[in-house]
């Protein structure tokens, strides 16, 4: 009588095998495997030119896990290998026989998900069900998908693939290599750590940067101003601001525009808050809250008065990725990081707050990741964080008002600076408030 290998770390799966009589006791991976082959051969039977479809998707998924069980109990491993390639060519032979199709598909995306089927199969068996059904679902939605997936890559640019592919640099090559260690006085930089945050900032504004592109510039202030502050808040009030000196039509645009896309930063803060120290959070999202309720009521009470029309014009916007730009922010994060840790040791937490105040005048991103690398080195309370955090922001949010009104000019800034000063307002407003209760 063949037997179940023994479960590792499947509690539920332990649980119901435990009810089977020893005869069915893998049954249930044999269920999880038909699922699976069922979800993913629903799709491919959907599509006219696919040589495999429902009962095919399901019958190898159940092979893959009967090829794993026969070779677990035989000890002959190389039986899994035998039916992997014992399914790929079965469709690929029945591909070959098959006429051209119209549209010239040669079929190799079935070959490949019913191989991938089949190799699902084998996960099951080996008790990697979670990780099986997700694999699954995720193949499922990449076959079905495969229009909107078509589209993407067409209307992708060269400098776009490009930006991806830096990203995958930073994010895959150069990070794993750098030591996870502390060096330099209070062990404050960690190469590992400080180009993490690197590749977390990248990624923010890569996202931002795609959704940008694949939406487009013309779909109104509102949205161009969420997606620009995502990108950078910076370059976005820079931009606006020199658009609404060119042309005074474009003052209404490039009020809603700059106010919305500095209400982002908020946005970004409370996610990375959340990402690396969900313990600040706690804290600091009230200030945020306050924050975005008064500059959303500032940018709504905007969009209603100034009622911005006309063709919008183009965003510029520099790859977020590029290398160069990537070094220039981990390098001032290591210095933002190393200044912080040395004032804040030499005058306690007014030095630290000198630091809040000059380096969030240009970037709000450096000083808030490395408040929380140091509250997660025990340097930092929480209550200090949130207030560095905070002061950042105010000043950030002061030097954008006076870049407003040096670039763009007073008619246009005067309603920027207003909807700016209420989103500060009301970061102030609810520190106060939050302060006053906990005297």
């Amino acid at each position: 009588m063949l037997k179940a290998p023994c479960l590792r770390d499947d509690a539920n799966m332990n649980e119901l095998i435990a009810w089977l009589p020893a005869e069915l006791a893998s049954l249930p991976r044999y269920v999880v495997a038909l699922a699976i082959g069922l979800l993913m051969g629903l799709e491919r039977e959907r599509n006219p030119a696919a040589k495999a479809g429902l009962r095919t998707f399901a019958l190898t998924a159940l092979l893959g896990v009967l090829a794993a069980h026969l070779a677990t109990e035989l000890g002959e491993m190389w039986l899994i290998a035998v039916g992997l390639l014992l399914v790929g060519a079965m469709m690929i032979a029945a591909y070959l026989r098959a006429p051209p199709q119209p549209d010239g598909d040669p079929g190799t995306t079935t070959v490949a998900a019913l191989m991938l089927c089949y190799g699902l199969g084998v996960l099951v068996w080996n008790n990697e069900i979670q990780l099986a059904v997700m694999l699954g679902i995720a193949a499922t939605m990449l076959l079905y998908f495969k229009p909107e997936l078509r589209g993407i890559s067409q209307h992708m640019s060269r400098r776009d693939l490009l930006s991806v592919l830096q990203f995958a640099v930073l994010a895959l090559i150069v990070l794993p290599l750098l030591p996870n260690r502390d060096y330099g006085p209070y062990g404050a930089l960690n190469p590992h750590q400080i180009w993490w945050m690197v590749v977390l900032i990248a990624g923010v504004g890569l996202a931002g940067y795609a959704a940008l592109r694949l939406v487009g510039q013309q779909r109104g202030a509102v949205m161009l101003g969420l997606l620009g502050g995502l990108v950078s808040s910076t370059a976005t009030t820079l931009s606006f601001s020199r658009h609404a000196r060119a042309s005074r039509d474009m003052l209404p645009v490039a009020v809603i525009v700059i106010v919305l896309a500095n209400l982002v930063v908020l946005v970004r803060l409370g996610v990375l808050a959340a990402v690396l120290a969900p313990e600040v959070l706690a804290q600091l999202l009230p200030l945020l809250l306050g924050g975005l309720v008064a500059g959303g009521l500032g940018a709504a009470y905007g969009v209603r008065r100034l009622q911005p029309q006309g063709e919008l014009p183009a965003l510029a916007m520099s790859n977020p990725t590029e290398l160069r730009t990537a070094l220039g922010f981990g390098l001032m994060y290591g210095v933002v990081l190393l200044a912080a840790a040395w004032l804040s040791d030499w005058l306690g937490n007014s030095g630290l707050y000198a630091v809040a105040l000059v380096s969030g005048l240009t970037d709000v991103d450096a000083i808030t990741l490395s408040t929380l690398r140091l509250h997660n080195l025990d340097t930092l309370t929480i209550g200090v964080a949130v207030n560095v955090i905070t002061l950042a922001v105010l000043a950030n949010l002061a030097f954008k008002s006076a870049l407003t009104l040096a670039i763009g000019g007073w008619p246009m800034a005067r309603h920027a600076i207003a909807g700016m000063g209420a989103m500060g307002l009301g970061l102030v407003v609810t520190w106060a408030i939050i302060r006053g209760f906990s005297a």
